[in-house]
């Protein structure tokens, strides 16, 4: 797995960040209380938006939110995703007309069954690219450029699958052709970490940033994260163990979600492995549209401290 390299000294200037912030704290100056419920967030929401959705795969992903989402009225949206079953629920609900993705993945189940149907059915559009291209895609949108150049995706079938990609030859001497990978900007952002405090820095504890911090930084407004706990911002640095876990400054947050377990069924280590069960019993119920129908009554057509209450009865 490949580390977010979006900017080595993120790090540092988080430091001072919260340095910054405990000092207003200490000396009595507000600092933005930015806590919501999932339903606040999707009400900021609109159809035919552009949704970019951070984690990996099935790993940490904004579950909570998404669930809130298949509750809500939105719908025609496009999804931008490293996709797991963020994707599949959303296209199995019919939230979704476009899908821009470097993969869609339940990990341990290596295709998506959801995404995977909606797809051979033509229920979606999708846009594909390799993992390089799609990250270089949220670095171009987080910098504010138009395009990145990269070798990537040359000689491949990227052009043929995916009619948006354009070449462009370098205006030097070398005179070199290149993949023009397009920014992937997004009009609203979820994500999910660790631990944040009440305005928004926030940390991961797992083994890998997963690209967030580029997908926060590719939208100008609507950027929410979700939190397994808010802690006060003194804590911060304890709970991550070293400072190269702060890489999500409250600067790149609109909105912090408090929600145990809101990753589930994904995984968000330490704090909990996947639900492989549960998993499971997800992929199962792409089988039919009945299948689906079933699970979605018992686990999804129900409010979300509901379903967590019954994911703990369940274990």
């Amino acid at each position: 797995m490949v580390t977010s390299t979006s900017n080595v000294r993120q790090p540092h200037f988080y430091l001072r960040r919260l340095a910054a912030d405990r000092r207003r704290v200490k000396g009595g100056l507000e600092v933005r209380d930015k806590r919501m419920t999932e339903s606040t967030v999707v009400a900021r929401l609109e159809s035919g938006m552009t949704v970019g959705i951070g984690g990996w795969g099935s790993r940490r992903k904004p579950m909570s939110l998404v669930r809130e989402i298949l509750r809500s009225p939105l719908t025609d949206l496009t999804i931008v995703s490293y996709g797991g079953p963020d994707v599949g629920l959303l296209c199995a609900a019919g939230k979704v007309s476009r899908v821009i993705y470097a993969f869609v993945s339940l990990d341990s189940i290596p295709l998506e069954p959801h995404f995977r149907l909606a797809r051979q059915m033509g229920l979606i559009e999708d846009e594909p690219y390799d993992e390089g291209l799609f990250m270089l895609g949220l670095q171009a949108a987080a910098w504010n450029v138009p395009f990145l150049p990269s070798r990537a995706g040359l000689g491949s079938d990227l052009f043929a699958l995916n009619p948006r990609l354009k070449k462009v030859r370098s205006p030097y001497d070398d005179g070199e052709e290149f993949v023009a990978m397009p920014a992937l900007n997004l009009d609203a952002v979820m994500c999910h970490l660790s631990r944040a405090d009440e305005s928004g820095n926030a940390v991961f504890l797992g083994p890998d940033m997963y690209f967030d911090d580029l997908f926060l930084r590719a939208a100008s407004t609507n950027r929410f994260i979700s939190v397994d706990k808010i802690v006060p911002t003194a804590d911060l640095l304890t709970e991550a163990g070293t400072e190269q876990r702060l890489r999500i400054s409250r600067l790149m947050v609109d909105g912090v979600v408090e929600r145990d377990g809101g990753a589930h069924f994904t995984e968000n280590p330490p704090d909990y492995g996947r639900d492989e069960t549960f998993q499971a019993l997800y992929a199962a119920s792409a089988r039919s549209p009945e299948a689906f129908a079933q699970f979605r009554a018992e686990w999804l057509n129900i409010s979300e401290d509901e379903y967590q209450r019954k994911v703990v009865l369940s274990r």
